[in-house]
């Protein structure tokens, strides 16, 4: 499976996450619940969140 580099930091969390890959850009879809310790993960691995 090739999965994004962006999920793979969340891949432990075991949380529902919708992916959307489009030309432009990616979106990660969570739920609300998730939210902070996510945005966390992911800034703590060198991504942006706008």
């Amino acid at each position: 499976m090739n999965e994004k580099k962006e999920v793979l930091p969340l891949r432990k969390s075991y949380w529902s996450i919708f992916a959307i890959s489009t030309y432009n850009t990616d979106y990660l879809l969570v739920k609300s619940d998730t939210l902070e310790q996510t945005l966390q993960i992911l800034s703590e691995h060198g991504h942006s969140v706008i």
